[in-house]
């Protein structure tokens, strides 16, 4: 097996092209992509010369490219809208939820999002019942302000 590998150094090549764009699929961060864009051309000059020094060459020299120019595109086009994306606690911001224990007046509360529960307390320390819907206005700490719905 290893022979014919050797004989065919192209198909080499696009094994190792493949294996890194399977790896790159598992991890996501672009960088394993400019391996397999260099193993690509690498592949491609095996197919005209039988010098490795001249692959290995091609295949850095490609790699290197990728990721100063095709990593910056990628992640540019694949991310436009980063500044959108929220997370964590940020993401409930907004989200409905459902009262579990009254909110008493001027106090606390528990509520239920996504099967989370969160200690809640009204915007306007007005009493909220159980099993009233209410919306997240904002986060302080551990505590969600809330409002009804």
């Amino acid at each position: 097996m290893i022979d014919y590998l050797i004989q065919n150094l192209w198909l080499t090549w696009l094994l190792v092209s493949l294996v890194c764009m399977i790896l790159e699929i598992l991890n996501g961060d672009l960088y394993i992509m400019c391996f397999a864009v260099g193993a690509m051309f690498g592949s491609l000059v095996s197919l005209f010369t039988d010098s490795i020094v001249a692959q290995v060459i091609v295949f850095l020299f490609f790699s290197v490219l990728s990721i100063f120019l095709l990593r910056p595109a990628a992640i540019k086009y694949l991310h436009q809208s980063k500044d959108k994306r929220v997370s964590n606690a940020e993401a409930l911001i907004g989200r409905e939820g459902k009262v579990t224990d009254t909110i008493e007046a001027g106090g606390y509360g528990r509520v239920k999002i996504d099967g989370d529960s969160w200690k809640a307390q009204s915007v306007d320390g007005s009493e909220i019942t159980q099993g009233d819907r209410v919306r997240i206005l904002r986060l302080d700490s551990i505590i969600a302000m809330v409002e009804r719905c």
